[in-house]
């Protein structure tokens, strides 16, 4: 059964899946939609057309699904999309995606997202991904599955980040990061790649000596980076070396943060 504190505010329209657990002077809107099993501690506002998948738990005085900071936004509707097993700690801030993005923020399945941390309109974000502290993800983002963005740094509006890649604390990021890739300092520079990551997921050796190799020709090989990558797509028979390629010789809006550039 729900357990609904009698001072939150549950607006007619409204839908809750089963056992949700909403506390103390929390705001739920007409258009919201809470999967089963959904917690929102206290003080959590959840408004607009949103949607959030079962098991996901919302920490005090996070608002999600309120309009984008976008002045371009003129009241249309717009969507807002978290996924299962989310956990979304203290004052975190979601917005709705806009008309010219698409109109739907996404947020995937078993995420993290750390304290007044920011996801902004139109984002795409994957499962597994980690936002620490006070982290912002700016508008039309893509964060691909895995993804960790260390606190306090900034992700510049339409940038992609590749699946498994790790952005140091402090840092702004201001174009693409290719999957698996290392990102640090103050401006943002592709130190290498996530090892630490992909050993923890188990990642075979032979496949990490692939990356390396991969990242060598990216950063000294002949050409342009484009070319480079699409000789390595030619090259190669690794599947994580191929979703780089991929993911550089895809669409972007962005130009690429380089090895050593």
């Amino acid at each position: 059964m729900s357990q609904i504190h009698p001072s939150a505010v549950i607006e007619d329209g409204a839908i809750l899946g089963d056992d949700v657990e909403i506390g103390p002077f929390c705001v739920v809107g007409a258009n919201v939609v809470l999967g089963d099993r959904v917690q929102l501690k206290s003080h959590v506002v959840v408004t607009g057309n949103t949607q959030i998948g079962e098991d996901t738990v919302v920490f005090s005085f996070a608002v999600l699904g309120e309009i984008p900071q976008d002045l371009k936004f003129k009241g249309e509707a717009c969507q807002t999309i978290i996924g299962k097993r989310n956990r979304i700690r203290e004052h975190v801030t979601v917005n709705a995606g806009t008309e010219g993005g698409g109109g739907i923020t996404k947020i995937g399945d078993d995420g993290l997202f750390m304290a007044g941390c920011h996801i902004a309109h139109d984002a795409q974000i994957g499962d597994r991904v980690i936002v620490v502290n006070s982290a912002a993800v700016a508008g039309h983002c893509v964060l691909e599955d895995d993804v960790i963005i260390g606190g306090l740094s900034g992700i510049h509006q339409w940038v992609r980040i590749g699946k498994g890649a790790i952005i140091g604390a402090v840092t702004m990021v201001t174009n693409d990061v290719i999957p698996y890739g290392l990102v640090q300092a103050p401006r943002g520079e592709l130190d290498g790649l996530n090892l630490v990551g992909l050993k923890r997921r188990g990642v075979q050796r032979s496949d990490i000596t692939a990356l390396r190799a991969a990242f060598q020709m990216l950063a000294q090989g002949e050409g342009t980076f484009q070319e480079r990558a699409r000789r390595l797509g030619d090259e190669t028979d690794s599947s994580y070396v191929k979703e780089i390629v991929g993911f550089i010789t895809g669409q972007s809006d962005r130009s690429f943060l380089t090895p050593g550039g």
